[in-house]
C-alpha cells in the first residue's frame, strides 16, 4: 500500500478569474520513502502539502493517506512549517508533549516517548527553556521533536530550513537524516533547494511552474547513510544538471 497516493489531483482557487495552482497531478509515496517536492516558487509546492495535511480540499481527483480519503488534519500527518511555531510562554517540554496532552491521553503514553524525541533532536539539557532561549535551528528541533511525540507516521515539511543560515541549515539537514533514518516516518519535503533536496531525498519530484504538474520524478541512487561529502561526488553534480534542465524546461 502506498502511504500517500495522489492522482489526477486538481486544484484551483474560485477567484477572480480563477487561478489553477495544481494539474492532474500523480503521486504515489511509499511507507517510509523521504521525497522532496521541488520546483519554482509559485508552482504549488506548498499547495500539495497543504492538500496532503487537509488543510485545503482538492477541487478534482483523488488524494489517499495510508488507504484513506484526506477530508481533514489529522494526527497521523504533522505539519513542520519555516518557522517553528513554538507556544513562546510554554517551556521546550511544554511545547513537545502539547498535542497528546491536549488530547487528554494520559501522560503514561507519551512521556517516555517524548524524552526520547528530545533525545534524538539533541535537546534534552534544554526541555526547561523557552523558545525565546534557543536559536532558530533549536526552535526547528523543537518542532520536529512535537510532531514526532505525536506519533505522526508522515512528516510534512514546507521549507522547514529556509529561514536559517548556510551552517545551521546543513546540520538541521543532518540532524533530519539522522531522525529518519532511526524512525523511518515517511517524508515530504518541499524546497526550492536542488543541493537540499538531493543530499535528503530518496526520490525528486520536480514541479513545473503553475499550474503545477510533475515534470519528472527522478530517484536519487546515492547510498545512506549520507554525508556532505556526497554533494561533491560527480554523480551527485550530475543529477543536478538535469535537474536545473528540468525545470529550466
Amino acid at each position: 500500500m502506498s502511504a500517500i497516493l495522489a492522482q489526477q489531483l486538481d486544484k484551483i482557487y474560485p477567484t477572480d478569474p480563477p487561478v489553477q495552482a495544481l494539474d492532474k497531478v500523480e503521486l504515489d509515496v511509499k511507507p517510509g520513502e523521504f521525497i522532496a517536492l521541488l520546483g519554482p516558487s509559485g508552482c504549488g509546492k506548498s499547495t500539495l502539502l497543504n492538500l496532503v495535511a487537509g488543510f485545503e480540499k482538492a477541487s478534482a481527483g483523488s488524494l489517499t493517506v495510508d488507504g484513506k480519503a484526506v477530508d481533514k488534519p489529522g494526527p497521523d500527518r504533522g505539519v513542520v512549517f519555516q518557522e517553528a511555531a513554538l507556544f513562546p510562554w510554554l517551556s521546550v517540554w511544554e511545547n513537545v508533549i502539547f498535542g497528546p496532552k491536549t488530547q487528554g491521553l494520559p501522560a503514561s503514553s507519551y512521556e517516555a516517548r517524548a524524552h526520547d524525541m528530545l533525545r534524538i533532536v539533541g535537546l534534552s539539557d534544554f526541555k526547561n527553556h523557552l523558545p525565546v532561549q534557543l536559536s532558530g535551528g533549536m526552535r526547528q528541533r523543537v518542532g520536529i521533536a512535537r510532531i514526532l511525540t505525536m506519533g505522526s507516521k508522515v512528516l510534512l515539511m514546507d521549507e522547514p530550513f529556509g529561514a536559517l543560515d548556510a551552517q545551521t541549515r546543513l546540520s538541521m539537514q543532518e540532524l533530519l537524516l539522522t531522525v529518519w533514518q532511526q524512525l523511518k516516518p515517511t517524508i515530504v519535503f518541499v524546497t526550492h533547494d536542488i543541493d537540499e533536496a538531493l543530499f535528503l531525498a530518496d526520490t525528486v519530484y520536480v514541479m513545473s511552474a503553475r499550474p503545477g504538474r510533475i515534470q519528472a520524478r527522478i530517484t536519487v541512487p546515492l547510498s545512506r547513510p549520507r554525508t556532505i561529502e556526497d554533494t561533491t561526488s560527480e554523480n551527485f553534480n550530475a543529477m543536478k544538471r538535469e535537474i536545473l534542465k528540468q525545470i529550466r524546461h
